[in-house]
């Protein structure tokens, strides 16, 4: 005999939780295992659903399940008054996945400011700014000298995931929140930024399962906050820029974050200890060079055009040759990982710690840290040996 409510959810609240996750109603009916009217008659109040069937639409919608008898749905701001202007994405339209990445790293971070408040630790301030009428090389070699990575040190990285972790790390040192996010398309974000202070949000698509795409994604949204530091960039849904307009702003972006991870005086002086000139162009000196600074191959080229090493012509050329070498290719594996190293992969070290370190305090219950960190209690004990033997992150499928 199937369960009944013992109350029946407010009409209004769920036909709010649906549209503010991004759902149509075919997709949730489905999920359900429902007819669409079925559905509509519980969104208007005509029939009500069992129990189960709330707690199915609370765990897919990703809403505690006292929300659905609330007497009305309640008031929040829409989701693009947090995030940076993102190509081809409308404001109001976002997937149900990007919505609900953007939530899950929105939350994140309300949390750790309460938290470090709590602890009566002080909250980090991220005090870099930037402004479009300068030259991208300028921002570029202030942001790089706020991250305190020398180029010796970057050469001598042992791997592309040693890399994106040592970036990832220095980031965080400068008062930002770098979470990855999964399930949305590589079409929809590649990164995002959440344009709050204290403690600014980079978020890096998991999906790029390239460690040196991870890598130049989070300074393209490192540039993002410091230009909205300088109030040169508004959140989506204030951002008036549209078009050809705001894509300068995305390839001024392009271009600084490129500057950072490859300066110039550095790139001059591997270029000619590689004895690398003008007929030497091809994919395979691309590659060399891009492995020796640990980015991807169509970064690099778009640097060497950036610094006139070829001119725009060419570069059309070389990446259409580029694009089909990689449709040629097969897709790469991500690779296993554990719970605990997608735990720290998508959360990050600083919030990991601070959530942690809350726990020890007695500030939050064991049961409230799993949820806060998406892992289960029997894994805390590894999930802190992590935290101890290794300052960086790491693994392939975070």
């Amino acid at each position: 005999m199937a369960a009944v409510a013992p109350v029946a959810p407010t009409s209004s609240v769920l036909v709010w939780a649906r549209v503010e996750s991004g759902y149509e109603p075919e997709r949730v009916a489905k999920r359900l295992g429902v007819a669409p009217e079925r559905l509509a008659q519980w969104e208007a109040g005509e029939l009500v659903p069992t129990m189960r069937q709330i707690e199915s639409l609370a765990k897919f919608y990703h809403r505690p399940l006292g929300i659905f008898f609330r007497p009305k749905p309640p008031v929040v701001a829409p989701l693009a008054a947090e995030y940076r202007r993102l190509p081809g994405v409308t404001p109001g339209h976002e997937s149900p996945e990007m919505r609900l990445a953007v939530r899950k790293m929105s939350n994140r971070r309300q949390m750790m400011v309460e938290l470090l408040e709590e602890l009566g630790e002080a909250v980090p301030e991220f005090g870099l700014v930037a402004h479009l009428d300068e030259k991208p090389e300028t921002i570029a070699e202030r942001l790089r000298t706020a991250l305190n990575l020398p180029v010796e040190t970057q050469l001598n990285w042992p791997s592309e995931w040693e890399a994106w972790a040592s970036w990832r790390a220095a980031v965080e040192e400068l008062g930002v929140l770098v979470f990855q996010f999964p399930k949305v398309s590589l079409e929809e974000a590649r990164g995002v930024s959440l344009l709050r202070w204290p403690l600014p949000v980079a978020g890096v698509n998991s999906k790029e399962m390239s460690p040196e795409a991870r890598s130049f994604t989070l300074m393209h949204e490192v540039v993002h906050l410091m230009l909205a530091a300088g109030h040169e960039e508004a959140p989506a849904a204030k951002e008036s820029r549209r078009g050809p307009e705001w894509q300068a702003v995305e390839r001024f972006a392009e271009e600084t974050a490129s500057h950072v991870l490859v300066p110039e005086r550095a790139l001059a002086l591997v270029v000619a200890t590689m004895n690398l000139s003008a007929r030497d162009w091809d994919l395979a000196s691309i590659r060399k060079l891009a492995r020796k600074f640990r980015i991807t191959p169509l970064a690099m080229a778009t640097r060497l055009r950036a610094s006139g090493y070829f001119d725009w012509a060419f570069y059309r050329h070389w990446k259409q040759e580029w694009d089909a070498h990689v449709a040629r290719l097969k897709p790469r594996s991500g690779g296993f990982s554990t719970p605990v190293g997608t735990t720290l992969g998508r959360a990050g070290q600083p919030f990991t710690r601070i959530v942690l370190e809350a726990m020890s305090s007695n500030r939050i219950t064991s049961d409230q840290a799993a949820r806060h960190l998406e892992l289960k209690y029997e894994h805390f004990g590894k999930l802190k040996d992590a935290l101890r033997a290794r300052p960086g992150t790491g693994g392939a499928d975070e």
